[in-house]
């Protein structure tokens, strides 16, 4: 998806985008990663991880904030690693978007970062698809721009479907199929012609 700048150049909007961390080419704890990118502009960009479960399960955290989920499938459903920034703050990417306190909606979805979308989750009319994330994956104004420039991610458009219906292990491949593209095929290092 691209909007004009006001200079005639093509500006790149991630928003609303999977982006998929290239093999060799995006290192550390975002190797692997696929990402669904809440917000970008030309001050930077937010996304969410969103096949990185953690050991922490949602029963678990809501427990930290003295509250208690009642409904037990909920309960057993994983903590993501959001990414590497503020990995002490909460982010629930949703659906349908509702509305809390502090949501940002993103069409379909929205993202909420305040305590009121988990009180009525606990008391049974939260909503009704939920990924809950510890941190964010951040960049700075051009930041992303730069990155995808040297081919260390590659972006589609997001489906709902792969975020809430795809086991967390199967969603790097799936979103990889959104491009027609066999992760078997990709190398882990880029070339230039």
């Amino acid at each position: 998806m691209t909007e004009k700048a006001e200079s005639g150049d093509t500006k790149i909007n991630l928003s609303n985008q999977f982006l998929m961390a290239m093999p060799g080419m995006v290192g550390g704890n975002l190797a692997g990663t696929v990402i669904y990118v809440c917000e970008h502009s030309e001050k930077g960009a937010l996304g969410l991880v969103i096949n990185r479960p953690t050991d922490l399960t949602l029963s678990s955290l809501l427990e930290k904030i003295d509250l208690k989920l009642e409904i037990a499938p909920e309960g057993d459903s994983p903590v993501y690693f959001g990414g590497p920034v503020q990995t002490d703050r909460g982010f629930v990417l949703h659906a349908p978007p509702g509305s809390y306190s502090s949501s940002i909606r993103l069409g379909e979805l929205a993202l909420t970062t305040s305590r009121d979308v988990l009180e009525d989750t606990v008391a049974g009319h939260g909503p009704q698809q939920m990924l809950v994330t510890l941190g964010y994956a951040g960049w700075g104004a051009g930041q992303l721009e730069n990155e995808l420039a040297q081919n260390a991610w590659l972006s589609v458009e997001a489906d709902t479907r792969i975020i809430f219906g795809v086991p967390p292990e199967d969603r790097y491949p799936a979103a990889l199929k959104l491009l027609g593209i066999d992760p078997v095929m990709l190398a882990g290092v880029a070339g230039h012609a």
